[in-house]
């Protein structure tokens, strides 16, 4: 950290503390002038689509939620709002701002803890209410709300520790204030529901504010400060109620601005390298805009740009069939859930909004079907607008490369069936210092042919917990790439830091109609005692769809040398004449791994010792998968030659 940092930190220490104590922050809460009104942005599911929202309420009102891995648990009637469900550990109503919420023995697994209090579920009541119009969803709902209001004191507890956690709720709250009808939703015309939402907006002013004075900044200002300021904004938008609201709405509306082209480049990358924070960002941004642009709070040019330009990447990287690769930390914490149909995709749902907000035949190709979370954004006209898009006259590919990002592009026969997609990664680490979220994948690739995924990255798994599972998942040896003498290429400092952190680059790009190109560079084994450089050159015939890959490594000494291909899960991956055939049913890829004396070839599959063979699709969930490990010891210059052949039958 840097010595403002030190002071900052220091000098919120001190306000934690103070605020524990009561010396400062007990101003009393001024009374809501409920005259005062927003215009709604988001709609209730149609007549025709109600039966979703209904069964999906009814399966709340029998107390089950979904919850990463656990699936249909018992959360409790009313939920047990400061329980882990999955160790059952209750977290003590402590002072949420001192409170350590990263010890497992005193909460449990937080992020277990924290999803049930994002209050995702209060909008699918509200949804089925609004689509239904039975007061049970109501009911269950006001039940829901008037609990955690007593089981999470303002400021007292795990659910008060987090700006993020409070501003994600935030957003939830004011979905659901819309579609149950506002501030004159018939219900609270009777006294008792009058006298909760008397204190639902007392809450929201006090989660107003805790947001407003806990920002996320300094190091930790990545993709938690743009979700703190959109919960802001929107919270100042939904409940006009306060004089304050109106600096909640400049407060958020500026640092959204700001951050939003900070944080992502403009080649439409988002700097935490991480995919999901890709996501969540373009949530954050895209609800921001809508809510605003209902409430004459309109965002600049360059802020709509930028969501074009992440739009714009994210197609980029997606193959024929929807695959995107997991990039960076990867989790399914989404900020709000407004789609319950099975199958639901929400890389290709934000791409459907991209569609009708930027008129882009080229994002409709991609995204398919129109989805429920598109027409809840966009309301009444939404399926006319999606129609009129044509996509055939927005081919694609879009970009091939993302210089700022580090992302390139390789492959041909764009979006058919008989597509190459190549992404290679000569990205940064991560974002800021301590680059929280990024993984040690520098020179990594992934390879899909035909929309079937071949080599992926294996994802993530785990975040507070199971350190060794942590450090794994976001190690050089998860991803396809070069690793020397079993050093990650980057030093991890913790669960959410890097201590030294490697430099990369790419020193070519060349893409003609026969032929693509790409070679870059990283720096990360350069702190050994005898330094080593890698540097990956990958070429792409097209015509033979043959992929040639050396890894060159510049180095005096003798090292272990390792090469990592993870193959999907439902790959056959079998030995075939010095090569491996890697099939997935009409496609295959045959790999030919370097020839070197004394290299051995193993193939993993759910390996304990080493951690070897994993793949993880969600949170807290992993599978085998086979990962074939090319070893060598290698002394001097060596040059390694690595060929991929892609057959379609």
């Amino acid at each position: 950290m840097t010595p403002a940092e030190v002071a900052f930190r220091g000098a919120r220490a001190v306000q934690a503390h103070a605020e524990r104590l009561g010396i400062v922050g007990g101003a009393p809460l001024p009374a809501p002038d409920l005259a005062a009104s927003c215009r709604p942005w988001v709609y209730p599911p149609a007549n025709g689509r109600a039966s979703g929202y209904v069964a999906a309420a009814e399966r709340i009102r029998n107390g089950a939620l979904d919850i990463f891995a656990l699936r249909g648990v018992e959360v409790g009637q009313p939920p047990r709002w400061n329980r882990d469900p999955k160790t059952g550990i209750q977290a003590p109503l402590a002072y949420g701002k001192t409170l350590d919420y990263r010890d497992p023995d005193l909460v449990g697994n937080i992020t277990y803890l924290w999803a049930p209090n994002r209050h995702r579920h209060f909008v699918t009541l509200a949804q089925a209410y609004a689509a239904s119009r039975q007061a049970k969803y109501f009911h269950e709902l006001a039940e829901q709300l008037e609990s955690w209001l007593v089981a999470c004191p303002y400021r007292l507890g795990p659910n008060w520790a987090s700006a993020l956690e409070a501003s994600i709720r935030l957003i939830n709250w004011s979905i659901a204030w819309q579609l149950v009808g506002g501030v004159r939703c018939p219900m609270f015309e009777s006294a008792h529901y009058a006298e909760l939402r008397t204190r639902w907006l007392r809450s929201v002013y006090q989660h107003a504010e805790f947001v407003r004075g806990w920002f996320s900044l300094h190091s930790s200002a990545n993709h938690h400060l743009i979700g703190e300021a959109a919960g802001l904004f929107i919270c100042g938008v939904t409940w006009p109620h306060w004089k304050r609201a109106a600096a909640w709405v400049a407060t958020g509306k500026r640092i959204l601005e700001r951050e939003a082209l900070v944080q992502n480049a403009p080649d439409g990358a988002n700097r935490e390298q991480a995919l999901s924070c890709h996501r969540q960002v373009l949530d954050f941004m895209l609800l921001a805009l809508f809510a605003g642009s209902a409430n004459g709070r309109a965002f600049p040019a360059d802020y709509s740009a930028r969501i074009e330009a992440m739009l714009d990447y994210l197609a980029s990287i997606m193959d024929a069939q929807g695959n995107v690769p997991q990039l960076g930390d990867a989790g399914d914490a989404e900020a709000v859930r407004l789609a319950e149909a099975e199958g639901f995709c929400p890389y290709r749902s934000l791409l459907a909004t991209g569609a009708i907000l930027f008129g882009r035949g080229d994002f409709k190709l991609k995204a398919g079907a129109l989805d429920d979370k598109t027409r809840a954004l966009v309301g009444v006209g939404a399926e006319e607008q999606y129609a009129a898009l044509d996509a055939r006259r927005t081919r694609l590919p879009l970009r091939r490369t993302f210089p700022q990002g580090g992302y390139y592009v390789l492959g041909c026969d764009f979006d058919t069936p008989q597509e190459i997609r190549l992404l290679a990664d000569a990205g940064a680490l991560g974002y800021r210092s301590i680059a929280a979220h990024g993984h040690a994948d520098a020179l990594a690739f992934t390879l899909s042919a035909g929309g079937r995924e071949f080599f992926i990255d294996p994802g993530t798994y785990v975040h507070h917990t199971q350190a060794g599972w942590r450090q794994y998942f976001r190690g050089t040896s998860a991803h396809n790439t070069v690793r020397v003498d079993g050093e990650d290429q980057s030093v991890q400092g913790g669960s959410f830091m890097w201590l030294n952190k490697a430099n990369a680059g790419c020193s070519l790009w060349v893409s003609s109609a026969d032929k693509d190109c790409f070679e870059g560079w990283h720096d990360g084994y350069r702190r050994l005692a005898d330094p080593v450089k890698h540097r990956r050159l990958i070429e792409l015939d097209k015509s033979s769809r043959r992929i040639v890959l050396d890894d060159t490594l510049e180095m005096a000494d003798e090292h272990e040398v390792e090469l990592f291909f993870h193959c999907h899960e439902a790959s056959d991956v079998r030995a075939s004449g010095g090569s491996f055939v890697v099939r997935r049913g009409d496609v295959s890829v045959r790999l030919t791994l370097p020839s070197a004396l004394g290299a051995s070839v193993q193939v993993y599959r759910g390996s304990l010792a080493p951690m070897s063979g994993w793949i993880s699709r969600a949170f807290d969930c992993r599978q085998p998968a086979p990962t074939i490990v090319w070893r060598a010891r290698l002394a001097a210059r060596s040059v390694l030659h690595t060929e991929i052949q892609v057959r379609f039958a």
